[in-house]
């Protein structure tokens, strides 16, 4: 592999591609006695270096060949939104690997190494083989800067610090459950409470102790609704809603332990992190009640379906009428009115199609032409591809033919309303079956 390599590079991120500056590879790269090639820059004063079981704090961005492309292919800055990298550092799985490089530095310290394809992807990540256009021999060039690093021992520590400045600070007189939570109820609320089962609808805005905002429901517009007993958000925000009652209002602090804990929550929560939620019971509702009007619901849902299902009978029947349609439906309820017999082979299961059609609802209402697009469709006959009315209609045609398919909502899209076509809808299909592979 060369060393100076300068190079206009194309970033491959989420699906897009944005060119940016040129950059060079620098030469004279040193060697561990595990095979990792390697140049450090010492930036930071400190010489501690992370261990297996520390919390990363990093930026990384590597380069190698895509396509026998020099190619940015990964830049985590793009990928976290301008925020470093947070994770739990694991045990080197082998020598010379990607979890070697981060511990070879130390806080604030950038380095430069060379991995091979086969070994970042299959190794360290555990991918079956490496992306396809990328020779799994190819050496990858990764840019590493390390902001900092700590261990869950001290990550825990400094979050109980934290959260003692915090309960000093608000003047927290209020003794914590025994789970770790504190509920400072400012507005007592009426009623039983919530029971497993229930619903709550609830609004809440959701901070970290610094008074960084999270979520809002209020700048949503929109109150968070759950069923209580049912996973939501965090233990700790659960354990609250059911000390409260409808009307209350409190803020509720939430440690780790009963958060996101070691884990985080993406770029917005780091590991170890308590969270403070602001909530405002809008409503409970029991489980007999929910119940109650679950099945409410579901009667109504029902009697509207019934309806419409009516009115699709009663809309079919005068359109067989209004058009003159003698011929019998199938058994399945397909009408299939021939209108110009093939010659060529008979359409059948796993053969491709390809068809011009024309479809309408009962009403005239054009919804979709391939004609007016001037675009033949294709699809795989018997694979599902298209509504089952279709395939049971192509395949009683011959290559050549044309046909009207007369489909009810059951064979199309029940009770889906699919764009313009309503729910419950019968469709009508004049279809030219072109040809057959």
């Amino acid at each position: 592999m060369k060393r100076m390599i300068s190079f206009a590079v194309t970033i491959i991120i989420m699906g897009t591609f944005t060119s940016i500056a040129s950059f060079s590879q620098p030469s004279g790269f040193d060697k561990t006695t595990t095979g990792l090639e390697y140049k450090l820059f010492k930036i930071g004063q400190d010489t501690a270096k992370p261990k297996s079981g520390d919390w990363i704090s990093m930026t990384m961005m590597f380069t190698g060949k895509l396509n026998g492309k020099d190619t940015l292919l990964f830049n985590s800055l793009d990928q976290m939104k301008g925020n470093p990298m947070q994770f739990y550092l694991p045990a080197s799985p082998s020598q010379g690997d990607f979890y070697e490089c981060i511990k070879m530095m130390a806080a604030q310290d950038s380095g430069i190494f060379l991995l091979r394809a086969d070994s970042f992807y299959m190794n360290t990540f555990k991918m079956k083989g490496v992306p396809s256009g990328i020779d799994p021999n190819e050496m990858l060039c990764f840019h590493l800067h390390l902001f900092s690093f700590s261990s869950p021992e001290n990550m825990k520590k400094r979050e109980q610090e934290l959260m003692a400045k915090y309960i000093e600070e608000n003047k927290v007189t209020v003794q914590p459950l025994p789970s770790g939570i504190y509920i400072i109820e400012n507005v007592p609320g009426q009623g039983a409470g919530i029971d497993t089962g229930g619903v709550v609808k609830v609004h809440l805005v959701l901070s970290l102790l610094n008074g960084k905002q999270l979520y809002s429901t209020y700048q949503k517009g929109k109150p968070s609704e759950f069923q209580y007993g049912q996973k939501f958000d965090t233990p700790g925000l659960q354990e609250a809603v059911g000390k409260l009652k409808k009307g209350s209002k409190a803020r509720v602090i939430v440690p780790s332990n009963m958060a996101y804990a070691e884990q985080g929550r993406g770029i917005l929560v780091p590991p170890y992190t308590t969270l403070v939620y602001e909530l405002e019971i809008l409503d409970m509702k029991s489980k007999s009640e929910y119940q109650k009007e679950i099945a409410l619901k579901q009667q109504q849902d029902n009697l509207k379906k019934d309806s419409l299902k009516m009115n699709e009978i009663t809309k079919l029947q005068q359109y067989l009428k209004d058009n003159n349609v003698t011929t019998p439906a199938l058994l399945s309820g397909l009408y299939y009115i021939e209108m110009v017999k093939g010659t060529g082979e008979l359409a059948k299961s796993g053969d491709t199609v390809t068809v011009h059609y024309t479809g309408s609802l009962v009403d005239g209402t054009v919804f979709d032409s391939s004609r007016e697009r001037n675009e033949p469709f294709s699809f795989t006959l018997g694979r599902r591809q298209v509504i089952s009315g279709w395939d049971q209609g192509i395949a009683l045609m011959r290559k050549g033919g044309k046909a009207k398919f007369i489909i009810p909502s059951h064979l199309a899209y029940g009770e889906r309303e699919v764009q313009v076509i309503p729910a419950f809808s019968t469709l009508i299909f004049e279809v030219e079956l072109l040809n057959i592979k």
